[in-house]
């Protein structure tokens, strides 16, 4: 906060030096004329008074000052906007540099471009509503991602397809520039939606929407989604709007490539490519957070494939791939919600549970019941011991456990 108030006032004292040297620049060009003007009459018309001539002197002065003042005022409010415009533009700039830095701090995309939206809302005059519009690569369906004034949940009912859209139809379908769309009742009476998905649009906003500028969002050169900003004013936005809509718009591409790019290198760094569950560096670390629960006990559970070698044998790596996804996605669905649960290499995985451990038993054979149902039976043993925020000794007790059952059910 106090390096953004310093360069507030850094702003604020470039500009105080730039109107003064502007304010001295313009004395000399009115005053150098008069001047010169003075000097002529008092040279050539000195000698002999004629108070007519001297009017005549007069007039012509104050026209000039008259006109060069009118001149000085036009100049220095453009001067201003000029000077508001470029305010603006670092704004934005700020913002998604902003955006960028504290990309890590958001828990998935859609709160990135709820915080995104916010600030193009904030960034843009005029702008009182908005909403992000997320493209589906394959089939082009549209769908409602994020809403600023906008009922998001309203909007969610309404299906349709790209074609639909205003950017597509404004465009001639190439998806490439910001439109401004001010007719918006003549717009909406010729689109294809339903009447009820009409009366979504119409009633989900806080105020009804009369002016709106929708831009594309291209990632990686692929349509990704369009932003939309909403005006309850008619022709509430011009030609600059557009213009700083469309650097906005660039700046928000870098930024969700960005963020897209680490979320990227966060997933590589903490979680299996493979199965999507935390990889082993990850599940250590979050070890230290672990909190237990007295009454119920905490334990800590090793699982082990016992037929992936025959799986590889008989249906190929991909199916041994398959095997371990498909144990994953049980694993996920019992516990991943209040547990801990990674893979730990190879066919392993590892889960920390509150107990009770009856519980625990309990879902270990619903799993292996869910995974003999399917057309590749998966078997797994495991091994279970009591966590006590002593990580070695619960881990060397899981793992004799499982070495156990295994050999159990060669034995068997």
């Amino acid at each position: 906060m106090d390096r953004i108030t310093k360069v507030t006032e850094t702003d604020g004292l470039k500009k105080q030096q730039i109107d003064s040297l502007d304010l001295k620049f313009h004395f000399g060009l009115l005053g150098g004329p008069l001047l010169l003007l003075i000097v002529i009459w008092l040279t050539f018309f000195n000698s002999s008074f004629d108070s007519a001539l001297l009017l005549k002197l007069l007039l012509v002065s104050s026209i000039y000052t008259l006109g060069y003042s009118l001149s000085y005022y036009l100049h220095q409010g453009r001067l201003n906007r000029l000077w508001q415009h470029l305010q603006q533009i670092v704004h934005i700039n700020d913002t998604t540099f902003e955006l960028v830095n504290l990309a890590s701090h958001y828990k998935n995309e859609q709160a990135f471009l709820d915080a995104l939206l916010k600030k193009a809302v904030s960034s843009i005059e005029g702008a009182e509503m908005g909403s992000i519009i997320r493209v589906d690569p394959d089939s082009q369906q549209l769908h409602f991602e994020s809403a600023v004034g906008i009922n998001i949940e309203k909007l969610r009912h309404v299906k349709f397809h790209l074609e639909q859209s205003f950017e597509f139809r404004l465009t001639e379908g190439r998806c490439d520039r910001v439109v401004v769309i001010d007719n918006m009742e003549n717009i909406n009476s010729h689109s294809t939606l339903t009447d009820a998905e009409q009366e979504i649009l119409l009633t989900a906003p806080d105020n009804p929407i009369r002016s709106t500028l929708s831009s594309p969002i291209q990632i990686d050169g692929k349509l990704y989604a369009m932003i939309n900003l909403d005006s309850s004013v008619t022709k509430a936005f011009g030609h600059y709007d557009r213009n700083l809509v469309s650097i906005l718009t660039h700046e928000a591409e870098n930024a969700i490539a960005l963020y897209q790019k680490t979320r990227q290198i966060q997933m590589l760094a903490n979680y299996d490519s493979l199965t999507s569950l935390y990889n082993r560096q990850r599940f250590e670390a979050r070890l230290e957070n672990w909190s237990i629960k007295p009454h119920f006990g905490s334990f800590l559970v090793l699982i082990d494939l016992d037929n992936l070698k025959q799986i590889n044998d008989c249906g190929g790596h991909q199916a041994g791939d398959n095997a371990l996804r498909s144990l994953a996605l049980v694993l996920k669905r019992y516990w991943h919600e209040h547990q801990l649960v990674a893979r730990y290499g190879g066919d392993e995985f590892i889960a920390l549970c509150h107990g009770p451990l009856d519980k625990i038993m309990a879902d270990l054979a619903e799993i292996q019941r869910e995974l003999n149902s399917e057309t590749t039976k998966v078997h797994f043993s495991f091994g279970i011991a009591e966590y006590r925020n002593n990580w070695q000794q619960a881990f060397r007790t899981a793992d004799i456990g499982m070495y156990d059952h295994k050999r159990s059910k060669k034995c068997a």
